[in-house]
């Protein structure tokens, strides 16, 4: 947190400074009121270039206004986060001034208006490479979520092929058909991705992944490769399940670091700080509640892998996926994105509990 009210982006990384494609990452800081309705902010970004090369077609001045639709009393301290491409590279004077737009005469219904005055600030900073710029932001930390991801895999794996080794299952070829798995599942989750957020404008290595995307592809790929590998699906898909629920426990530390699938503003004591990379402040821990749940959905299926003889081979993998995908769907209202179907979150639900249920009965009964 800065002690001005404007924060320009900076990367320590001096060899990148020249770098095509340059951009300029700009932070303005303010405390959210105490009470009352939600209201919006507008602030205005302005610039002039202080020092650098000289650039022929790129821009030397800059202004732009960035609007918060609904900020949320109580909710603390906030930050929004503008980036502002095609810039000659350099050194620049950047100033963050709060606007007040007011409704138009004939207008139902007009705004609230920000219940007292907001603070103007103006910094120095550099431009940065602009894929930098694009991703960071207070509250950010560069390459969080993919080391966390990667560090979940690396721990399903192992626990996958501990628990196939106790269950005198080859470890070797299981592991391979894992990680073949892993990477058609990777595809998976892209493909998912780019087909529920079909308004975003990314190839398919820019875009987003999404974990429905993953354990479909992933899953459907290990079913296919133990049947080809000569492993018994059944005993495969049970000695998956804890690690792939463990791998989704420490995934999601990554998403709250990482700035993607955020919680919603929150005024509550509970609320943890967080960014979705353009706005910072204090949001439901939605990430760290899904990391939660599928920590003691993976305790549970471990305890039964281990203590337990399921008696239908297969069956504490599709129990726990069920269980993990109720509960996510739980959480889905706690995020502060819009859901992309009217009907989908309730079906998806439905389908979810009665699996979870079935599956459930028949462990029991046998």
């Amino acid at each position: 947190m800065p002690a001005g009210a404007v924060q320009v982006t900076s990367w320590s990384c001096e060899s990148m400074d020249d770098v095509d494609p340059q951009a300029l990452g700009v932070t303005y800081w303010f405390d959210a009121a105490l009470s009352g309705d939600p209201y919006p902010v507008n602030v205005r970004f302005s610039g002039r270039r202080l020092t650098g090369p000289d650039t022929p077609g790129r821009a030397d001045e800059f202004e732009v206004v960035h609007t918060l639709n609904d900020v949320l009393p109580g909710s603390g301290r906030v930050a929004v986060t503008a980036r502002v491409p095609g810039l000659a590279p350099g050194e620049w004077e950047v100033t963050a001034t709060p606007v007040v737009r007011h409704a138009p005469a004939d207008s139902p219904a007009p705004p609230n208006l920000p219940p007292g005055p907001l603070p103007r600030g103006t910094t120095v900073g550099r431009t940065t490479f602009k894929p930098v710029a694009d991703v960071r932001a207070p509250g950010v930390r560069i390459g969080a979520w993919p080391a966390l991801v990667a560090l979940g895999w690396l721990f399903a794996l192992a626990l996958q092929g501990v628990l196939a080794a106790d269950r005198d299952l080859p470890v070797a070829r299981l592991l391979l058909v894992s990680v073949l798995a892993s990477l058609i599942g990777l595809v998976g989750a892209k493909v998912y991705y780019l087909l529920t957020h079909r308004e975003e404008k990314a190839g398919l290595l820019r875009a987003g992944m999404s974990v429905q995307g993953f354990v479909v592809g992933a899953v459907g790929s290990v079913v296919l490769g133990s049947w080809w590998a000569g492993i018994p699906v059944g005993p495969m898909l049970d000695v998956t399940a804890p690690g792939l629920l463990v791998g989704m426990t420490i995934g999601r530390l990554g998403c709250l670091l990482g700035g993607c699938c955020v919680g919603r503003p929150t005024a509550s004591r509970w609320g943890i700080w967080s960014s979705d990379r353009r706005v910072g402040v204090r949001r439901i821990p939605v990430q760290l509640l899904e990391s939660s749940l599928a920590g003691l959905i993976a305790a549970a299926t471990l305890a039964a892998v281990v203590l337990a003889d399921p008696g239908v081979d297969g069956l504490l993998f599709v129990a726990g996926v069920a269980a993990y995908t109720f509960g996510r769907q739980v959480l889905f209202p706690l995020r502060g994105l819009p859901r992309q179907t009217k009907h989908g979150r309730r079906l998806t639900l439905a389908v979810a509990g009665l699996v979870l249920l079935a599956a459930l009965s028949v462990l029991v009964s046998v």
